[in-house]
């Protein structure tokens, strides 16, 4: 997941899932001139084909996996093991766009143009919504429910939408506390945090702040744990609440207090982790690809992994990333499909997700594993984050709420807006933005 990237910019229904696709490309002109009016609207995700659990038992051919450039290599290693295993279907990975972003638009492009190229697609957790609304994806309800055993629940509700699954999880991803030992205690609650991060100017916080999907995600992180929501289940707004009022202002308050430097404003996930490698702050939020970095540095020995804390009176909870299995409505290799997300979800194989590539496995198991433990030694504090995750808010329009959210947030943050002026603006632009689906 690529949280370096902004929202896209509220737009009405006819133009949202095309944005990026270039008005030169004669199909995309075609669909859109389609959902304006000139023709039958897309098959909704209520009339989509469902993927047959036990077909994977007997698939053949070939199968293609298309997705974001695969820079740990686990697509293509994951494939060729899945190759190897099987022994009646071949699989390959194609790269279909060098970031999140172009692979999204290479996606949808192929999606909405039916094409057969692909089989299967990596899809960003908070693709699901979008794409399943639009009847691009296979129905895996009953896959998902074969499997659910083996998978952490947390990560089966990134696949979600209105009451089927539509992808299987294949990997995952939540926020760790970095800490440096000889300072900071272990944070046990937000507040305990900012309070230690605050005695001294070496004790400070960085985190995401800057005005992008990560202001988002570290927001939300906050949210869930003090008890509030943006959605409920039945996709109501109900953002403007006291609990949104109490961890704005909070946020705000470690600002003027010194708790966090101001120029976290400014940072994504690298700005904030060679802030904290310089030795001048106490806690680091991050996402646990940052372990390794950290163990190249001289902080290596100095520094310890914690899940997120509590907001004081609540449960901890994180914010689920990572990406997820889906097979294309076009496939014209379901069952071999199938027989792919079987290999990619066992035990054995998450394993090496983990070993192999830094990965957190949607598998409990995994984190357990002592050859996993040796390479990662952080798993169980990664577990405990993974499985008090909850998804962002499930809706086709995910990108347009993120944007009203860390616009907002940002606004409070820098001195520009008011919470209560935030909190009810933040309200009326995900409303319009849910409106216009």
């Amino acid at each position: 997941m690529d949280l370096n990237r902004p929202a896209l910019p509220l737009q009405n229904k006819a133009t949202r899932n095309r944005k990026g696709l270039g008005a030169a490309t004669a199909v995309a002109a075609a669909l859109l001139l389609t959902a304006c009016g000139g023709g039958a609207a897309p098959q909704g995700a209520e009339q989509a084909a469902a993927a047959d659990p036990a077909s994977g038992a007997n698939a053949s051919g070939s199968v293609n996996i298309c997705g974001v450039k695969d820079a740990s290599g686990i697509y293509k290693g994951t494939a060729e093991a899945f190759t190897k295993a099987n022994g009646k279907v071949t699989a390959k990975y194609t790269e279909i766009g060098a970031t999140t972003d172009e692979a999204r638009t290479q996606i949808v492009q192929r999606l909405e143009g039916k094409s057969t190229e692909c089989d299967l697609f990596i899809t960003d957790v908070i693709w699901t919504s979008e794409f399943a609304s639009q009847g691009w994806l296979l129905d895996q309800t009953k896959l998902v429910e074969a499997n659910k055993d083996r998978l952490i629940p947390s990560t089966v509700e990134t696949t979600k939408y209105q009451d089927k699954y539509w992808g299987s999880p294949f990997f995952t991803n939540a926020g760790l506390i970095y800490y440096q030992k000889d300072k900071v205690a272990k944070p046990e609650s937000w507040q305990q945090l900012y309070a230690e991060a605050a005695k001294a100017p070496g004790n400070g916080f960085v985190y995401q702040g800057k005005q992008y999907e990560g202001l988002t995600v570290n927001f939300l992180e906050m949210l869930y744990s003090a008890g509030g929501e943006v959605l409920n289940e039945q996709g109501d707004v109900k953002i403007d609440s006291k609990e949104t009022r109490d961890v704005l202002n909070f946020m705000s308050d470690g600002l003027k207090n010194g708790s966090a430097d101001r120029a976290v404003l400014t940072y994504n996930e690298d700005p904030a982790r060679l802030a904290y490698e310089s030795g001048d702050f106490g806690y680091q939020r991050n996402w646990p690809h940052v372990y390794r970095l950290l163990n190249a540095t001289p902080l290596a020995s100095s520094f310890a992994v914690a899940p997120l804390p509590a907001w004081e009176g609540g449960k901890a909870s994180g914010v689920l990333g990572g990406w997820n299995l889906a097979i294309s409505a076009h496939s014209t290799n379901q069952a071999g499909a199938v027989a792919f997300i079987d290999f990619a979800t066992t035990p054995d194989w998450q394993k090496h997700v983990a070993m192999d590539y830094s990965q957190a496995p949607v598998n409990e198991a995994a984190y357990s594993d002592a050859a996993v433990l040796q390479k990662m030694p952080f798993a169980t504090e990664l577990l405990a984050s993974v499985k008090g995750a909850k998804p962002r808010p499930i809706s086709p329009v995910y990108p347009q709420i993120s944007q009203a959210i860390y616009k907002n947030v940002y606004a409070v943050l820098s001195g520009t807006a008011t919470t209560e002026e935030a909190v009810q603006k933040m309200a009326e632009e995900i409303t319009t933005a849910k409106a216009s689906f």
